[in-house]
């Protein structure tokens, strides 16, 4: 893992998820690209400068989280950029930059206390096919000594797609406990591991619920992981979720990082 993308706007969520990037930087060696997207407002006539306006404020911005977080030895590379759409312009600096992970707070476009994933971050786990790393507000960074991952089908087709979750189990000599969701209507090959994912569990948890996210809070106050980790598919986890974007507490929340994975459907 070489290059984390940290977006990150002007709320509260912000300075406490770059501070979590900063640390979780420094336990695996990378760097950070940490970047404000800004979009001019549409005005007819006057205001000329607005451009100008927006560009210094977002400079403010991400000048003032550097300022009230402990950098370490971390390189970070700052960057304000003018975009109509935050997901297009991040999906293209994906690609500019190999981005390996990007790390997110689980609100960044100011979404109320009844949300847990607001829109913006919910259309990045959606719609980018980096994996995603998401922080709650307040939580810091320690330590990954224990993982819970949660599935419902055990066929992954591409292997590549646990490259960062291997590198975070070196990193942290971490303890992977698989819970596997049996739902109705699953195909018995879908109760069958992957070979490599096999290989980097520790306790394989077999359970049957009517969904996943009812497998999930079943096991989360039992397991008491330092992160939850799931595989992000076309018909996999929480679909009926991540169809909206924005996602409320009510429906799924975390107290914990979530890990999110980009599997193929």
């Amino acid at each position: 893992m070489k290059n984390i993308l940290v977006p990150v706007g002007s709320n509260i969520n912000a300075l406490n998820t770059l501070q979590y990037a900063i640390d979780f930087a420094q336990a695996v060696g990378a760097k950070i690209y940490l970047v404000h997207v800004y979009s001019s407002p549409k005005i007819s006539g006057g205001l000329l400068n607005v451009d100008q306006i927006m560009e210094r404020d977002s400079k403010e911005t991400l000048k003032e989280h550097l300022n009230n977080v402990d950098r370490k030895d971390v390189k970070i590379i700052t960057s304000t950029l003018k975009g109509y759409s935050v997901i297009d312009t991040l999906k293209q600096l994906n690609k500019l930059l190999n981005i390996d992970l990007i790390i997110a707070s689980t609100k960044n476009d100011g979404a109320d206390d009844t949300v847990f994933l607001g829109k913006i971050t919910g259309s990045i786990i959606k719609d980018t096919k980096v994996p995603v790393l998401i922080i709650p507000a307040q939580v810091k960074f320690k330590p990954v000594k224990k993982i819970l991952m949660t599935i419902k089908s055990g066929s992954i087709k591409s292997v590549e797609t646990l490259d960062l979750l291997v590198k975070i189990q070196q990193t942290f000599n971490s303890n992977i406990n698989l819970l596997q969701v049996k739902t109705p209507k699953l195909d018995a090959k879908d109760l069958e591991l992957n070979d490599k994912l096999k290989s980097l569990i520790d306790t394989h948890i077999p359970t049957t619920n009517a969904t996943v996210y009812q497998g999930v809070l079943q096991f989360l106050n039992v397991e008491k992981p330092d992160m939850l980790c799931v595989i992000r598919r076309r018909r996999g986890f929480f679909k009926k979720l991540w169809e909206d974007d924005r996602v409320k507490k009510i429906d799924f929340n975390s107290n914990i990082p979530l890990l999110v994975l980009k599997g193929m459907s």
